[in-house]
């Protein structure tokens, strides 16, 4: 399908991304993003802290990160591929499908914990990322299995990787992807709508 070479910046991702380095460097320089006490003493997601009325911590866990390959790997697939799913959603569709995946991801994460009495500490952009994922899927697949320079099975298969990394690698938490990226499906199909002219808004 056709669409519009003129691309407009999507201005909430990159607001998102710059709002997480920000955040990270801040950290950085007060603390320490690796050490787990800091990180839950400045907002990462931790199970007694959370029933004791800390909801706000399913938030600000989306925005922090341990350590700057953490914090690089989510921004650099948020680079790559938020702008498209902005420009398909608009941008208050966009940051409400993010931040609805971000802290939905956490809230499953939350709940497999307490299923599980297991108590850790968690933070990162992970879920919401592949909320995205997950949206650009339903939108992708919505218009024939292309969207702009995005395929389904380029898709699919950057998600299948992701999972494939997080679940042969130690301390990710492949709940919060797993849950992100179904969420992303399901706000996709709420929130996307395929243009009925030759042209995609921006």
């Amino acid at each position: 399908m056709p669409y519009n070479r003129n691309r407009r910046m999507a201005c909430v991702n990159l607001t998102i991304i710059a709002v997480n380095f920000m955040y990270f460097a801040y950290l950085e320089i007060v603390g320490d993003t690796e050490n787990s006490v800091f990180m839950i003493e400045h907002g990462a997601m931790f199970l007694p802290a959370v029933l004791d009325g800390e909801y706000w911590r399913l938030l600000t866990a989306v925005f922090m990160h341990f350590g700057i390959s953490h914090i690089i790997n989510n921004m650099l697939i948020l680079y790559v591929l938020g702008d498209n799913l902005e420009r398909a959603l608009g941008a208050v569709k966009y940051l409400i499908l993010y931040l609805a995946c971000g802290i939905g991801a956490n809230a499953v994460s939350l709940w497999f914990d307490m299923r599980s009495a297991q108590i850790s500490v968690s933070a990162g952009a992970s879920g919401a990322v592949f909320g995205v994922i997950g949206g650009l899927l339903y939108a992708v697949g919505v218009n024939r299995g292309r969207l702009e320079d995005l395929s389904t099975r380029q898709l699919a298969v950057m998600a299948v990787l992701a999972l494939y990394f997080g679940f042969t690698s130690t301390g990710v938490n492949n709940i919060a992807h797993i849950a992100g990226l179904v969420i992303g499906i399901i706000m996709g199909f709420i929130l996307y709508r395929k243009p009925t002219g030759n042209y995609y808004n921006y």
